[in-house]
């Protein structure tokens, strides 16, 4: 039915509306096809699960780098396995925030560098971009520190080489990802960490076969207790969040997400790439796209950080909790020398296996998201792979700085202050996030596009509140995607939550505390 209207006021455009009680070509054929069983439907489910298995298993890498290693072995060996709780709630905090990171991603169509661009002030933007390229460095100082040791330990190769080996390996598989090519490309980059990944879990299934440990116990350390607050397991709890709540993961997580929807438009027609435009700067997923593919993203991601993540940062926990208890001396060298001398040379050479894969993995992951920071913030003109060489030489420089002047000990000391590092700068790559989720005018998706279909259209046609008029003088219909009441108010607290731990752990450590990392 037509809207009544009068000459003098705005037309109501609803692009490609048609009655609802109209078939269209995919109803009239579906009314011929067999009704599935509930059995055919979930194997359905799951098939097209797997086709998004990926993306939270890179976001997952971000939690299981060399920092968590050194965190998890000492609150392992100081506090056996009560510090598991420590874990698990930084991992509920982490997977809340990417959560957000997700959604903002589908929403948007952009990820949460290129959302700073559009939406912060020119000063503040600036400001944002330089604490996150701060804190790319910081984290690619743990992969390269991790991978360096482990060559070293495996080969005998000088830290100075692996260092630079570093560089090698990760620009050559840079050089040919492409953020804005096709699902191809990107699906390849996603089983090759993938791999890596699940190397790094055998290792430690490997690892806690060989140990010994009492289930019951190791059950009870999921739970709170007053070694958490007690002593130093408090200063440890705090090293355990900021070594997993990490900055870059949250880029990362707001980009990945994007592949997919653009696969889901293209093949539907909806969008036809620009060849000039590599990241897509004119795209913003349909309505359609959207609820096609963020609920399947989520679970998806879930399922990676509550499995892969939490399993391997609690077994690094558990580990040396069995075999390291009482030891103080936890640095990577010493973990190996204790590991094969107080088990078995083979559980040295797992941890060391583990924590190749691990950093070799997690050095890829964080050179995406550093070049997802510099092309989303400033737009660069010069091309990928330059970028993508200054993002990396940046994050290589103090390490090579530091093997030459200061050797192992200078390497140890700069993961302990990579972790410090991060912890500071979380709560200010944090907070644009939860504004940019919480606020109805970023995260609303148009309806009025020729892309979307009959339910849409539907809902603008009841939810007249939704409504904004266009230049053309036409109302522009749209659905609100922002952030709940409900989950803006919790979005608050974990980040006052983690900015008042992260700063007392900051603090704790100006004053001269015997902080353990």
């Amino acid at each position: 039915m037509p809207l009544p209207s009068q000459d003098n006021s705005p037309k109501i455009s609803l692009t490609n509306y048609r009655p609802l009680n109209l078939p269209n070509n995919n109803d009239s054929i579906d009314e011929f096809q067999p009704k599935k069983s509930k059995f055919q439907k979930l194997i359905a489910v799951l098939i097209k699960y797997t086709k998004f298995i990926g993306p939270g298993l890179m976001v997952s890498v971000s939690y299981m780098d060399p920092g968590n290693y050194s965190t998890a072995v000492a609150a392992g060996s100081s506090h056996k396995y009560k510090l598991l709780f420590s874990i698990l709630l930084s991992n509920i905090l982490a997977a809340f925030l990417q959560i957000l990171c997700a959604k903002l991603g589908a929403v948007t169509g952009l990820d949460l560098a290129q959302n700073c661009r559009n939406h912060l002030p020119n000063k503040l933007n600036i400001f944002v971009y330089i604490l996150a390229e701060i804190a790319i460095i910081a984290t690619d100082l743990a992969e390269v520190i991790g991978t360096a040791i482990s060559l070293n330990i495996l080969f005998g190769l000088p830290l100075l080489a692996g260092v630079i080996l570093t560089i090698v390996d990760v620009l050559i598989v840079l050089m040919a990802y492409k953020p804005g090519g096709g699902m191809k490309i990107v699906r390849i980059f996603e089983m090759f960490v993938s791999v890596l990944v699940v190397l790094t879990v055998i290792c430690f299934t490997i690892e806690l076969i060989n140990v010994d440990f009492k289930f019951s116990e190791v059950m009870q350390g999921f739970l709170p207790s007053e070694e958490i607050v007690k002593g130093d397991g408090l200063y440890l709890s705090l090293a355990i969040l900021g070594a997993t709540v990490m900055p870059h993961s949250l880029y990362l997580g707001s980009g990945l997400v994007q592949p997919r929807l653009r696969d889901f438009d293209i093949n539907q027609g909806n969008y036809k790439p620009d060849d000039n435009d590599e990241n897509h700067l004119n795209y913003k997923p349909s309505l359609s796209a959207i609820n096609d593919i963020m609920h399947y993203t989520i679970t998806e991601l879930m399922v990676s950080l509550f499995t892969v993540a939490l399993f391997v940062n609690s077994a690094i926990l558990i580990v040396s909790g069995s075999t390291l208890s009482g030891e103080t001396n936890t640095d990577l060298f010493s973990i190996y020398d204790l590991l094969s001398n107080n088990l078995s040379h083979f559980a040295g050479l797992i941890f060391v296996l583990a924590l190749l894969f691990s950093g070799q993995s997690a050095g890829i992951v964080c050179t995406l998201a550093g070049q997802m920071v510099s092309e989303g913030f400033l737009h660069w003109s010069v091309s990928p792979s330059i970028r993508r060489l200054l993002t990396r030489s940046v994050a290589i420089a103090p390490c090579l700085i530091l093997v030459l002047v200061a050797g192992r000990n200078g390497l140890s000391g700069a993961l302990n202050a990579s972790q410090v590092i991060l912890s500071l700068l979380l709560p200010f790559v944090s907070a644009p996030l939860i504004y940019f989720t919480s606020s109805k005018k970023i995260m609303k998706v148009s309806l009025n596009n020729n892309c979307y279909t009959d339910q849409q259209d539907s809902i603008a046609m009841t939810d007249m509140s939704n409504r904004d008029e266009s230049e053309d003088g036409h109302l522009e219909f749209f659905k609100d995607m922002s952030n709940s009441n409900i989950t803006t108010f919790f979005a608050i607290l974990i980040w006052l939550f983690i900015t008042v731990l992260n700063f007392f752990l900051i603090i704790s450590f100006a004053m001269g505390k015997d902080i353990a990392f």
